[in-house]
């Protein structure tokens, strides 16, 4: 399900829960919605992490080692 399908059936789903109760599947259905988006945003903060280049105000490359050592790895860096 795409990420902005799922945002939008967690809200509706919110929303339903803040009129009635919600029944066990849409509980379930929720639960499984919300660890379904928050690995997915985890995932693109990592990457966007990872592909993400520091600099001082000098011009000076600043970039933790950690993330330089993962740009390598994955072919992104050429130093």
């Amino acid at each position: 399900m795409a990420i902005t399908k799922r945002l939008k059936r967690i809200n509706e789903l919110a929303a339903k829960a803040k009129k009635s109760e919600l029944t066990a599947d849409e509980k379930q259905e929720q639960q499984q919605l919300r660890k379904e988006y928050i690995a997915s945003f985890r995932e693109n903060l990592r990457q966007q992490i990872e592909t993400t280049q520091l600099f001082d105000k000098k011009g000076k490359e600043i970039t933790p080692d950690k993330v330089q050592r993962i740009q390598r790895e994955k072919g992104w860096r050429k130093d």
